[in-house]
Protein backbone atom coordinates (compact mmCIF):
# COMPACT_ATOMS: atom_id res chain seq x y z
CA UNK A 1 0.00 0.00 0.00
CA UNK A 2 2.93 2.26 0.77
CA UNK A 3 4.37 1.92 -3.02
CA UNK A 4 0.51 2.34 -4.60
CA UNK A 5 0.18 5.66 -2.25
CA UNK A 6 3.52 6.87 -3.37
CA UNK A 7 2.41 6.44 -7.18
CA UNK A 8 -0.35 8.46 -6.51
CA UNK A 9 0.93 11.21 -5.05
CA UNK A 10 3.71 11.51 -7.86
CA UNK A 11 1.10 10.85 -10.32
CA UNK A 12 -1.39 13.74 -9.29
CA UNK A 13 1.90 16.50 -9.26
CA UNK A 14 2.33 15.20 -12.90
CA UNK A 15 -0.58 15.92 -13.89
CA UNK A 16 -0.32 19.42 -12.34
CA UNK A 17 2.83 19.98 -13.64
CA UNK A 18 1.44 18.96 -17.31
CA UNK A 19 -1.47 21.20 -16.63
CA UNK A 20 0.66 24.02 -15.99
CA UNK A 21 2.65 23.29 -19.37
CA UNK A 22 5.86 22.11 -17.61
CA UNK A 23 6.63 19.75 -19.74
CA UNK A 24 10.82 19.66 -18.23
CA UNK A 25 9.19 18.79 -14.43
CA UNK A 26 8.76 15.47 -13.51
CA UNK A 27 8.62 13.34 -9.96
CA UNK A 28 9.76 10.35 -9.78
CA UNK A 29 9.59 8.25 -7.24
CA UNK A 30 13.29 6.79 -5.93
CA UNK A 31 15.48 7.14 -3.05
CA UNK A 32 17.07 10.22 -2.67
CA UNK A 33 19.72 8.37 -1.07
CA UNK A 34 21.20 7.27 -4.39
CA UNK A 35 21.71 11.07 -5.82
CA UNK A 36 25.52 11.20 -4.96
CA UNK A 37 26.55 7.77 -5.25
CA UNK A 38 28.93 6.20 -7.03
CA UNK A 39 25.78 3.75 -8.82
CA UNK A 40 24.28 4.43 -12.06
CA UNK A 41 21.15 5.38 -10.54
CA UNK A 42 23.17 8.69 -9.86
CA UNK A 43 22.94 9.50 -13.45
CA UNK A 44 19.42 8.88 -13.92
CA UNK A 45 18.55 11.42 -10.97
CA UNK A 46 20.57 14.39 -12.38
CA UNK A 47 18.09 17.47 -13.11
CA UNK A 48 14.98 15.84 -11.68
CA UNK A 49 12.69 15.77 -9.08
CA UNK A 50 12.26 13.19 -6.61
CA UNK A 51 9.89 11.80 -4.22
CA UNK A 52 11.09 9.61 -1.38
CA UNK A 53 10.02 8.23 2.06
CA UNK A 54 12.64 9.28 4.87
CA UNK A 55 10.49 7.60 7.92
CA UNK A 56 7.29 5.86 8.93
CA UNK A 57 5.52 5.98 11.98
CA UNK A 58 2.70 4.28 13.60
CA UNK A 59 0.05 6.29 14.40
CA UNK A 60 -0.65 4.71 18.05
CA UNK A 61 -3.55 7.00 18.96
CA UNK A 62 -5.85 4.30 16.15
CA UNK A 63 -3.73 1.15 17.62
CA UNK A 64 -6.35 -0.55 20.08
CA UNK A 65 -9.62 0.11 17.62
CA UNK A 66 -11.27 -3.99 17.42
CA UNK A 67 -11.04 -5.29 13.81
CA UNK A 68 -14.29 -7.12 13.01
CA UNK A 69 -16.74 -7.76 10.96
CA UNK A 70 -20.51 -9.09 11.37
CA UNK A 71 -21.53 -11.33 8.27
CA UNK A 72 -24.91 -13.20 8.42
CA UNK A 73 -24.80 -14.76 11.72
CA UNK A 74 -20.91 -15.30 12.06
CA UNK A 75 -18.54 -12.65 13.57
CA UNK A 76 -14.57 -12.45 11.79
CA UNK A 77 -12.53 -11.49 14.23
CA UNK A 78 -8.97 -10.19 12.34
CA UNK A 79 -5.61 -8.37 13.95
CA UNK A 80 -6.54 -4.65 14.45
CA UNK A 81 -5.48 -2.73 11.28
CA UNK A 82 -1.85 -0.83 11.17
CA UNK A 83 -2.34 2.70 10.54
CA UNK A 84 1.04 4.58 9.46
CA UNK A 85 2.15 8.12 8.39
CA UNK A 86 4.71 8.33 5.99
CA UNK A 87 7.64 11.01 6.01
CA UNK A 88 7.84 12.38 2.49
CA UNK A 89 10.61 14.20 1.07
CA UNK A 90 10.44 16.33 -2.52
CA UNK A 91 14.05 16.91 -3.31
CA UNK A 92 14.69 19.16 -6.97
CA UNK A 93 18.21 18.03 -7.87
CA UNK A 94 18.41 20.56 -10.60
CA UNK A 95 21.47 22.03 -12.19
CA UNK A 96 19.40 25.60 -12.42
CA UNK A 97 19.33 26.82 -8.50
CA UNK A 98 15.79 28.85 -9.69
CA UNK A 99 14.20 26.08 -11.41
CA UNK A 100 14.71 24.11 -8.20
CA UNK A 101 12.99 26.66 -6.02
CA UNK A 102 10.22 27.07 -9.14
CA UNK A 103 9.53 23.57 -9.05
CA UNK A 104 9.06 23.49 -5.10
CA UNK A 105 6.62 26.75 -5.45
CA UNK A 106 4.81 24.46 -7.53
CA UNK A 107 4.52 21.13 -5.29
CA UNK A 108 3.80 23.53 -1.98
CA UNK A 109 0.78 25.21 -4.60
CA UNK A 110 -0.01 22.08 -5.37
CA UNK A 111 -0.80 20.60 -1.36
CA UNK A 112 -2.57 23.82 -0.93
CA UNK A 113 -4.94 23.32 -3.17
CA UNK A 114 -5.25 19.54 -2.45
CA UNK A 115 -4.69 18.46 0.79
CA UNK A 116 -7.22 15.28 0.84
CA UNK A 117 -6.95 12.14 -1.37
CA UNK A 118 -9.46 9.63 -1.79
CA UNK A 119 -11.07 7.15 -4.91
CA UNK A 120 -13.20 9.31 -5.80
CA UNK A 121 -11.14 12.66 -5.70
CA UNK A 122 -8.14 11.18 -7.71
CA UNK A 123 -7.36 9.80 -11.00
CA UNK A 124 -4.91 6.66 -11.41
CA UNK A 125 -4.71 3.56 -13.48
CA UNK A 126 -6.76 1.36 -12.04
CA UNK A 127 -6.11 -1.26 -13.94
CA UNK A 128 -2.60 -1.21 -13.85
CA UNK A 129 -0.79 -4.41 -11.82
CA UNK A 130 1.27 -2.51 -9.48
CA UNK A 131 -1.97 -0.89 -8.24
CA UNK A 132 -3.92 -3.82 -7.68
CA UNK A 133 -3.94 -3.79 -4.01
CA UNK A 134 -5.24 -0.48 -3.71
CA UNK A 135 -8.95 -0.25 -2.54
CA UNK A 136 -11.10 1.84 -0.80
CA UNK A 137 -8.43 4.66 0.73
CA UNK A 138 -8.39 8.27 1.95
CA UNK A 139 -4.99 10.11 3.74
CA UNK A 140 -3.67 13.60 3.72
CA UNK A 141 -0.95 15.92 3.05
CA UNK A 142 0.36 18.23 5.66
CA UNK A 143 3.76 20.35 5.34
CA UNK A 144 6.41 19.11 7.72
CA UNK A 145 9.08 21.36 8.52
CA UNK A 146 11.76 19.63 10.63
CA UNK A 147 14.34 22.08 12.46
CA UNK A 148 17.84 23.16 11.83
CA UNK A 149 19.03 20.39 13.86
CA UNK A 150 16.78 17.62 13.18
CA UNK A 151 17.41 19.15 9.13
CA UNK A 152 21.13 18.54 9.70
CA UNK A 153 20.90 15.03 10.62
CA UNK A 154 18.42 14.14 7.91
CA UNK A 155 20.62 14.87 4.87
CA UNK A 156 23.41 13.63 6.86
CA UNK A 157 21.52 10.26 7.25
CA UNK A 158 20.81 10.30 3.60
CA UNK A 159 24.84 10.59 2.64
CA UNK A 160 24.58 13.65 0.92
CA UNK A 161 24.26 17.32 0.03
CA UNK A 162 21.87 19.49 1.09
CA UNK A 163 19.45 20.25 -1.87
CA UNK A 164 16.48 21.95 -2.00
CA UNK A 165 13.56 20.59 -0.87
CA UNK A 166 10.33 20.06 1.14
CA UNK A 167 9.36 17.72 3.44
CA UNK A 168 5.74 16.52 3.87
CA UNK A 169 3.90 14.05 6.65
CA UNK A 170 1.29 11.87 4.50
CA UNK A 171 -1.13 10.97 7.46
CA UNK A 172 -2.75 7.59 7.33
CA UNK A 173 -1.84 4.73 5.43
CA UNK A 174 -3.78 1.43 6.27
CA UNK A 175 -2.02 -1.62 6.06
CA UNK A 176 -4.57 -4.49 6.57
CA UNK A 177 -3.96 -8.25 5.46
CA UNK A 178 -7.30 -9.24 5.10
CA UNK A 179 -6.81 -12.43 6.89
CA UNK A 180 -9.64 -13.87 9.66
CA UNK A 181 -7.83 -15.23 13.06
CA UNK A 182 -10.77 -16.36 14.43
CA UNK A 183 -14.64 -16.68 13.71
CA UNK A 184 -17.65 -16.74 16.05
CA UNK A 185 -21.64 -16.94 16.07
CA UNK A 186 -22.99 -13.82 16.75
CA UNK A 187 -25.23 -13.51 19.61
CA UNK A 188 -29.14 -13.40 19.18
CA UNK A 189 -30.29 -14.20 22.45
CA UNK A 190 -29.68 -13.84 25.99
CA UNK A 191 -31.77 -16.08 28.53
CA UNK A 192 -31.56 -16.51 32.37
CA UNK A 193 -31.26 -20.21 33.34
CA UNK A 194 -32.49 -19.87 37.39
CA UNK A 195 -34.48 -21.10 39.94
CA UNK A 196 -36.18 -19.68 42.69
CA UNK A 197 -36.01 -21.69 46.38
Amino acid sequence: MIFEVLKIVAGEINQYFSELEMDDSEVILENVSMIDSQQDVAESLKNKLILSMINLREEITMKNFPNHQIQEEMVNYKNPKLNLNLFLIFCANRSVYKKSLSDLSRILEFFQHKKVFTQSNTAFDRELDEMSGIRDFRFTMELFTPTFEELNYIWGTLGGRQLPSVFYRLNLVQIDRDMTLSQQGVITEISRNYHQQ
